[in-house]
């Protein structure tokens, strides 16, 4: 797993062993960046279930502001650490190893977010639970991006009475991203 653009842009990235985290590949990130890239610059980022950092520290590298890191396993945390501190944007990330439900409720009232990227383990019913969570939350407005990692067949036909609207579906092999956000945001000509 590496950097794939930006400051820390080849670096390669530690990943923990075994098949407690699916770090995404590159092929998905990259795809995944290519498609919010315009609007990263001075961004406040947010990666739940975070793995590696991954995620969180390719945005940082592609010039988001900051970007929290949460994961509740203290060996993926320190994972994420090591790669911060070797990419070098360790000033720019926040580390949180507690459950993601527990940090959205500590960062609630503390930070506002552009982009909030979840990929929870499969098939378990936490990305409903998150939803749910920041369909009432100050840590979303009206342009906040929320991308949800998933398997491929994950149902998510319950966004939108929780009142987000999905704005784009990208389907790979045997998962896929769903880009939403706050339903009913007025669209600028």
């Amino acid at each position: 797993m590496r950097v794939i653009a930006g400051s820390a842009k080849r670096l390669q990235l530690k990943t923990l062993e075994g098949m407690d985290t699916r770090p995404t590949t590159d092929r998905i990130k990259e795809t995944l960046f290519n498609m919010i890239s315009p609007g990263l610059f001075d961004s406040m980022f947010l990666d739940l279930f975070a793995g590696s950092g991954g995620i969180g520290i390719e945005a940082l590298s592609r010039g988001a502001k900051e970007a929290v890191f949460v994961e509740q396993n203290p060996k993926a945390m320190a994972c994420v650490r090591d790669n911060l501190k070797y990419t070098k944007l360790d000033r720019k990330g926040i580390t949180l190893t507690k459950d993601v439900m527990t940090a959205l409720y500590q960062l609630e009232g503390e930070k506002v977010f552009d982009y909030i990227f979840m990929d929870p383990p499969y098939h378990m019913g936490l990305e409903r639970r998150v939803m749910e969570y920041l369909s009432e939350s100050s840590l979303v407005y009206e342009d906040t991006v929320i991308i949800i990692e998933a398997a491929k067949e994950t149902d998510f036909s319950y966004l939108e009475d929780l009142g987000f609207s999905v704005i784009k579906e990208k389907v790979y092999k045997t998962n896929k991203h769903l880009f939403v956000e706050k339903a009913g945001k007025e669209e600028i000509c």
